[in-house]
Formats: C-alpha cells, sequence, structure tokens
C-alpha cells in the first residue's frame, strides 16, 4: 500500500526550508539575518493560515507568480512569454494598476502565502509596482529580471525593502547568454551582479536549462563565479520548448535525473547558496504543483493562470478575488483530474497536455 501524500505538508516545510537554508547563506550579514530571522516569524504565521483554510476547505499554495508587465526590452530566443503573446513590443494595455496589484498582494498575505515571484516582460519597468511589494513585509518577492533597467533608485529602494530579492537572468557564462538574451548582455550583468554585491544586498540568478547548458551551469565553475560575486540562489528553469523546432533543446529525463542528483550534491556539499529547480521532481511532490496546488500566475492584465507555461484562464482577479480564483472551475477541475498527476514525457505536464487543458475551457 502506497503512503498518502500531504501536499499541505510537504510546501509547509518546502517554505520553512528555503528560509532556513537563506539564513545560513547570510549568517556573515547581520541585515539580511535580522529580515530573514522576521520572515522566518511570518513564514510560520503564514503556514498556520494555510493550514485553517484547508481545514475550512480552501487548499492555499504558499506561491504565487504575478506577470505584473508585458512589456520587455530583450527578444530572448525562444522566449516563452512572446510565444505566448503575453509579452509584446506595443504599447501595455489593460494592465493591472499599482493599487490593484497592492490589493492582490494583501489579499495574498491574509491567505497566507509567502512568497510572490514577481516576472514579466521586464518586471523592474513596474517602478510603482515594485515599490507596493516592497511595503509588503510579510511577503518575500523574488524579482525575476534581465537586470538591465536596475538603477541606482532600485538599489537604493532594495537596501531599504529586503523582502524586495532580484534574480538575474543569466544562461551560463559570456558565450550562451550572449547568445540567447543579446551581445554584451553578459557583462552588463556581471556589472549589476558587482553593484548588489558591493551594497552587501543579497540576490540570485535564474537560469534557463537547456541540452546545451545544462552541464556548465551546474558545474563547480560556474557555481564558484556566481558566488565570488555574491549570489546566494540560483533557481533552474527547465526549458519549454515553444516550437517544434526548439523541441531538441529541451532536457530529457536522462538530463533532468542528472540535474536532481547534482542538486542533491549540491545542497549537501555547498550550503552557503540555495539551490531551486522548477519543475524540479514533480514524482515526488505527487505531480505537477500548477493550478493552485503549490502555486498559481496571474498574468498582467489580471487573468489567473495555472502557470506561466499554461497561459490559459477562465476567471479574472480584475472583477474577482484571489479566493475566487483558486476556486476557479479550470483550477478546480486540474486539481481534481488526473492531468496534474498523469505520466507525462517532457518536463512540463501542461504544456505537453495542453490540448487537455484548452478543452476544460469549452
Amino acid at each position: 500500500m502506497v503512503e498518502r501524500f500531504d501536499i499541505q505538508q510537504y510546501l509547509s516545510e518546502g517554505v520553512e526550508q528555503v528560509v532556513k537554508d537563506a539564513l545560513k547563506a547570510t549568517i556573515k550579514d547581520p541585515r539580511e539575518s535580522a529580515f530573514l530571522g522576521k520572515f522566518a516569524l511570518a513564514s510560520t504565521k503564514a503556514t498556520k493560515k494555510r493550514i485553517e483554510e484547508e481545514k475550512a476547505g480552501l487548499h492555499v499554495p504558499s506561491y504565487l507568480i504575478a506577470s505584473i508587465t508585458s512589456s520587455c526590452n530583450l527578444h530572448c530566443e525562444g522566449c516563452y512569454s512572446r510565444s505566448n503573446k503575453a509579452t509584446v513590443d506595443c504599447e501595455p494595455v489593460m494592465q493591472l494598476s499599482e493599487e490593484e496589484w497592492l490589493r492582490i498582494f494583501r489579499e495574498a498575505d491574509d491567505l497566507g502565502i509567502s512568497f510572490i515571484l514577481l516576472a514579466g516582460g521586464e518586471p523592474m519597468l513596474r517602478w510603482d509596482v515594485i515599490e507596493a511589494a516592497g511595503s509588503m513585509k510579510n511577503i518575500i518577492f523574488p524579482i525575476f529580471t534581465n537586470g538591465t533597467f536596475m538603477t541606482a533608485k532600485h538599489l537604493e529602494l532594495l537596501d531599504r525593502c529586503r523582502n524586495l530579492i532580484p534574480v538575474i537572468s543569466i544562461e551560463g557564462g559570456r558565450e550562451k547568454t550572449d547568445a540567447r538574451r543579446g551581445e554584451g548582455i553578459y557583462d552588463l550583468m556581471v556589472s549589476k551582479m558587482d553593484q548588489l554585491h558591493e551594497r552587501g544586498l543579497i540576490y540570485g540568478v535564474s537560469v534557463t536549462v537547456t541540452k546545451e547548458n545544462i552541464r556548465e551551469v551546474l558545474s563547480d565553475s560556474f557555481l564558484d563565479l556566481m558566488r565570488e560575486r555574491g549570489c546566494r540562489a540560483v533557481f533552474y528553469i527547465e526549458y519549454v520548448p515553444v516550437s517544434e523546432e526548439s523541441d531538441d533543446l529541451a532536457p530529457d529525463d536522462e538530463d533532468r535525473a542528472f540535474m536532481m542528483d547534482r542538486l542533491a550534491v549540491l545542497r549537501s556539499n555547498r550550503q552557503d547558496m540555495m539551490y531551486v529547480a522548477f519543475p524540479g521532481d514533480e514524482k515526488s511532490s505527487g505531480g505537477c504543483l500548477a493550478a493552485g496546488r503549490g502555486f498559481f500566475h496571474i498574468n498582467s492584465h489580471g487573468g489567473a493562470e495555472p502557470c506561466p507555461f499554461s497561459p490559459y484562464s477562465d476567471i479574472n482577479v480584475k472583477e474577482t478575488s484571489l479566493r475566487e480564483a483558486l476556486e476557479s472551475k479550470l483550477f478546480t477541475a486540474l486539481r481534481s483530474g488526473d492531468i496534474l498527476s498523469g505520466e507525462h514525457i517532457g518536463g512540463c505536464v501542461l504544456h505537453e497536455k495542453r490540448a487537455q487543458v484548452e478543452a476544460l475551457l469549452q
């Protein structure tokens, strides 16, 4: 008999472990440690809120992904957001306002959501929303940014509001980063990292993992370079193909097995940094964590989606609450069916089974 998997306990312990790992990584920085110590208390209270909601019949995830803008200055090769038309070059239309995002952040706090990942487009273009996030001290906001718009003004805000943590996109070394993101981007990112390090600010990097860079970005040499520049967290995001022509770039089962084995070693032997993999080992968590099982996504105009890689929505938080979004017909159908937990070949089950997700909307 297979032991029942408790997803709520898994996620609660996961949030607590993130905080513990962060405290270890910043033990030499009193200001960071003081902030994270306070956040640890807030995280414990948030866990209790989620448990109470669970008892009342509503499952609240620990994480939320918020794409706060549809604008971006870069045209990275194979960008899923541009492929989904979530990022465009024209002037943004019907984007949520600063007040609407602040209301969402407050609702998230009330529900017990501890982490809100700010994405885009390029989130640093929304200075108003970044400032609003800084005021929500019970929530940590990793800001997934290409770093090109990070100015002295941003650095001063990051210094005041330690709950805002920049996560800079990089693809490995200069060759692979510039090949995907544009000539000169690697050197620019390194200079931004140095500025953050000089101020004693905690930051991380985000790596899109492909067959071409998987060995490099998990190597000691790459991680040593990141650590020397003050990086304290690495987010490994598996590449999801945006067309049949890019299928060969996506990691296969053998690559994912290598990555998870390597991450186990890194977490054991290099505890001065955090290592987060997405989607990571779905089997150990009972299947995909999207659609509110572990997280969900709000797009730039308020649509509540299962995941950034699954841009489908039947409810908009501009007109409803986060609570209602979590109870939407689409999210409920995905959580109660077998799509999230069923067998699949690729790393992203919702992308692979997008026809089934689309059918649920009919």
